[in-house]
Parts: structure tokens; C-alpha cells; sequence
């Protein structure tokens, strides 16, 4: 009854891929750490998200794995990173592979792009992350976790960054 009603509405419903190691992979004692750096797997990625804004904990922590699980990624598809990370030593990942970063919350969304506007005029926007050199990551920006967290009636908003980001990587 509810996807018939998302449908009418327009809205795509996520499933979660079969046996997505999300939660093992956040939960784990040096989480911090590997979330830090880019996951290297023998596996062959479709794609790597960076996501970037500050360590994601309580609930929003469990809003961002399920983001994960919804949105399909296996642990080398994706890696967290510190808007404070120098950005002209982020190693990209295997050639060929279309990287999208994805930025939460106006601080980090301006740090990363160099933009000085607010954060409801970069949303909806592709942005280029200002890594110092000749690679041109494109960046979605979206508000922090911890807002979506507290403010339910916004996930919409999640929905269509997180949608916004996916169509990048479809079309690179």
C-alpha cells in the first residue's frame, strides 16, 4: 500500500542490496579510521562516493548507514573523509572509476568547493571539489546529517541530493 502511494507520488522506493556489509563495516573498533580513508577491496567498484562533513554519531549515524544500505554500496564503493583533510593529497581511486563527492552541511559544502554562498543556494547545484590540481570531482551539496536526524519532514530533501549525486555518476 505505501509504494503504491510513493509511486502515485512520484517518489522512487529504495530496496537495499542483498547482504550489504553496511553496519560491519561502520560499527567495527578502528570505524573512525577506516571511514577516514578510501577502502580498498580486490572487488571491482561501479563507482566510489566520498562523503564528507563531520563523523556522523547517535542517530545520525544510523540515518548514514542506512543511506548506505539504501543506496546499494558495498564497502569499497564508498569512504568518509574529514572536510579538514588536505584535499590536494586525496588519492582518487583506480582509473576510470566515476567519483562523486557529497558534501553535508554549509561549512563543509563551502571549505571543500571554495564557494561562499549559503548552503540552500549550493543545493541542487554540481559543484567542483577545489582539490588543488587538475582533478574535477563533482560535489552535491545537502545539509548535515544531525538536521535530518532531528527534522524528519526534511529527508525529502536527503532524497533528492542523494538522487541528484546518483545521476552524476550515471552520467560520467
Amino acid at each position: 500500500m505505501h509504494s503504491s502511494f510513493l509511486k502515485e507520488m512520484g517518489i522512487t522506493e529504495w530496496t537495499p542490496r542483498e547482504g550489504s556489509p553496511v553496519a560491519a563495516a561502520i560499527d567495527q573498533p578502528s570505524a573512525t579510521e577506516k571511514i577516514a580513508e578510501a577502502v580498498v577491496s580486490t572487488n571491482n567498484p561501479r563507482a566510489h562516493w566520498w562523503f564528507f562533513g563531520n563523523l556522523p554519531q547517535g542517530d545520525a549515524k544510523i540515518l548514514f548507514q542506512n543511506v548506505i544500505r539504501v543506496l546499494g554500496l558495498s564497502s569499497n564503493e564508498w569512504s568518509w573523509k574529514s572536510p579538514s583533510d588536505n584535499l590536494g593529497q586525496i588519492q582518487l581511486p583506480e582509473s576510470g572509476i566515476p567519483v562523486v563527492a557529497f558534501a553535508f552541511g554549509g561549512p563543509t559544502v563551502q571549505k571543500i568547493t571554495g564557494e561562499r554562498d549559503p548552503l540552500p543556494q549550493l543545493r541542487e547545484t554540481i559543484l567542483v571539489l577545489n582539490t588543488g590540481n587538475d582533478d574535477e570531482i563533482p560535489v552535491v551539496a545537502s545539509f548535515d546529517l544531525a538536521h535530518f536526524a532531528t527534522k524528519s519532514k526534511d529527508k525529502a530533501m536527503l532524497w533528492q541530493d542523494l538522487l541528484l549525486a546518483k545521476s552524476v555518476l550515471q552520467n560520467s
